[in-house]
């Protein structure tokens, strides 16, 4: 075969559910020299990185750390732990991220529950409280912020309330982890997972995970093996302990990304950056109404990271997100599952929650529409996020 040529691919404004755009000190951290995985000085980094992970997350629990694998590999990881065959399980279901946790849930043996609200909705807690008292499972599987809807799941109270009836609270963080207020030790939560490529502005590949002493209790009393040689906590936790017992080369590269991402998450300060995610989707949301297009998650509940709205009638997904990528660079995401064909996934995460992303989103997706025959007045969209904007 001959050989390539040099990587050089188009610019690209990732403004869909993930990646999101690398922010510049990251990438610029990343031509650091690699060191060994057990080097003193890379011991330090990890130590550092645990420790702004814990403040990210808004915990104490001791046992919090960057898996060496994507977001989904932390959600197998904190199932794959804490269920074993038999154990019950109650799985909510309100899009493809929640029956994801279903299905892998499954594959450990355990008896699952599934609980299941239209796509777009959330949550009843008092419904999730009947439930808990029914089934009385070991374990509660739910998503905050489900990436396929644009629906934020309220879960301040879901950990008080799963320990009334002695079951551990998991919650799928990937879509809301610098984005959306987080606060684990607060709101009870005994296992979480989240990822690197979205709020942290970082390349994918790592999957921050964090466990209460609750948890960990539960994984240490196990009567049978976690079903993951290389996702067993158990191991995995004597790496990044004092111990520091090899267990698999760490990737160093993405170790250096995610510390420069913790870093400018922590400059900027949790509650400012909530704000910023919010101002920056009100102005978003202001100008897609303005344009005509209404939002798949219920009102109320919509994620200021993940803009899900409904395709217009006759316009076809594909013809105006090919023309977005292709005279605009801009990438936005498609619909999964039961939204496919019928919905956008808008995102600003992290870097991207930015005026001039907004803008420029807005103005290219009106020529876009118009280009197809959708009538939208001209610059309707951005007068109305400009409106926003100044109130």
């Amino acid at each position: 075969m001959s050989l390539p040529g040099q990587l050089n691919p188009s610019p690209r404004l990732l403004l869909g559910p993930g990646p999101s755009d690398v922010h510049p000190r990251v990438l610029s951290v990343m031509t650091t020299p690699l060191m060994g995985h057990l080097d003193p000085q890379f011991l330090v980094l990890m130590n550092e990185v645990q420790g702004m992970l814990r403040d990210a997350f808004l915990t104490k629990n001791p046992f919090t750390l960057p898996i060496s694998a994507t977001g989904m590999a932390g959600m197998e990881t904190c199932l794959v732990n804490l269920l074993e065959p038999g154990d019950k399980m109650v799985a909510c279901v309100k899009g493809f991220f929640g029956t994801r946790i279903f299905d892998v849930a499954q594959r450990t043996g355990a008896d699952i529950t599934r609980l299941d609200v239209p796509w777009g909705q959330v949550f009843d807690l008092n419904v999730v409280r009947e439930t808990l008292k029914k089934v009385r499972p070991k374990v509660l599987g739910m998503v905050h912020a489900e990436t396929s809807t644009g629906a934020w799941q309220p879960i301040e109270e879901l950990g008080k309330m799963c320990h009334e009836f002695d079951t551990l609270l998991v919650v799928d963080a990937v879509t809301s982890l610098g984005c959306v207020p987080l606060k684990v030790d607060e709101w009870e939560i005994d296992a979480i997972f989240s990822c690197s490529q979205k709020g942290l502005s970082c390349p994918p590949g790592l999957s921050p995970v964090s466990f209460s002493p609750r948890a960990l209790d539960v994984i240490k009393n196990r009567k049978s093996p976690v079903q993951s040689w290389y996702l067993d906590m158990q191991m995995v936790s004597k790496y990044w302990s004092e111990d520091r017992h090899y267990h698999h080369t760490a990737p160093i590269t993405m170790i250096y990304a995610i510390r420069e991402g913790l870093r400018i998450l922590l400059e900027e300060g949790l509650p400012a950056r909530w704000e910023r995610h919010t101002k920056n989707h009100k102005a978003l949301k202001a100008g897609l109404v303005a344009m005509g297009l209404e939002y798949s998650a219920v009102e109320g509940h919509q994620l200021p990271q993940l803009n899900a709205v409904k395709i217009p009638q006759g316009i076809d997904d594909l013809v105006v997100r090919k023309k977005l990528l292709n005279d605009f660079g801009i990438e936005f995401g498609g619909g999964l599952g039961d939204f496919r064909g019928k919905v956008w996934r808008i995102g600003l995460m992290g870097h991207n929650s930015q005026p001039k992303n907004v803008l420029l989103a807005l103005s290219a997706l009106e020529q876009c529409l118009q280009s197809v025959g959708y009538e939208v007045s001209p610059g309707a969209g951005v007068v109305a996020a400009n409106k926003a904007y100044l109130a």
